[in-house]
């Protein structure tokens, strides 16, 4: 009775799974979706205290295994923060298979930042495969001047034709201000 119902969703353009290259996508409606998202990021800087140079923010997230797509994009957003204003070098942005300080494999990426919205848009041209963990590494020119908590939204992006991305969480910096000694 379950496959009838299934089988009667994909004869009327309800369902469709595997239309994304490589990956079984689940497809409603002609956008891309995750069956099993991502649920988390975690965000780690080795470098906190206030105005430091050429810090790197490594943004780190697992794929499921049974994800049901591969990852096409991320996009990374500050929602919190006293600085609103320090720049990025984003030319400087990578990423790689593994974890910070156990770097794998380099992964293509295509970063653009808008400072207006303070969001990056990172695309990767070869989606990364599910059951991957996955490290993106931003780089701005200088901490924030302002000690605070920062907080950046993750939304994961499934590989396929109109993609609905699934918010995984938030990555949280806390900067400091340098100690006088």
């Amino acid at each position: 009775m379950a496959q009838r119902r299934h089988l009667a969703l994909v004869a009327a353009g309800l369902l469709s799974l595997g239309a994304a290259p490589g990956a079984g996508a689940l497809e409603m409606h002609g956008s891309t979706y995750f069956t099993r998202p991502p649920w988390k990021v975690d965000l780690i800087c080795y470098n906190t205290t206030v105005w430091a140079g050429a810090p790197e923010y490594y943004f780190t997230i697992e794929l499921n295994p049974q994800a049901g797509a591969d990852l096409g994009q991320i996009t990374v957003q500050q929602t919190r923060g006293a600085d609103w204003s320090f720049p990025y070098n984003v030319g400087m942005t990578r990423a790689f298979l593994g974890r910070p300080r156990h770097e794998g494999q380099a992964v293509a990426v295509q970063a653009q930042f808008d400072d207006k919205s303070r969001l990056f848009t990172l695309q990767f041209p070869q989606p990364v495969p599910a059951g991957s963990t996955l490290t993106v590494v931003l780089r701005p020119w200088r901490n924030p001047s302002t000690a605070d908590t920062y907080l950046f939204q993750v939304v994961a992006y499934p590989a396929g034709p109109n993609p609905v991305g699934s918010p995984i969480g938030l990555g949280t910096l806390r900067i400091y201000e340098a100690l006088a000694w």
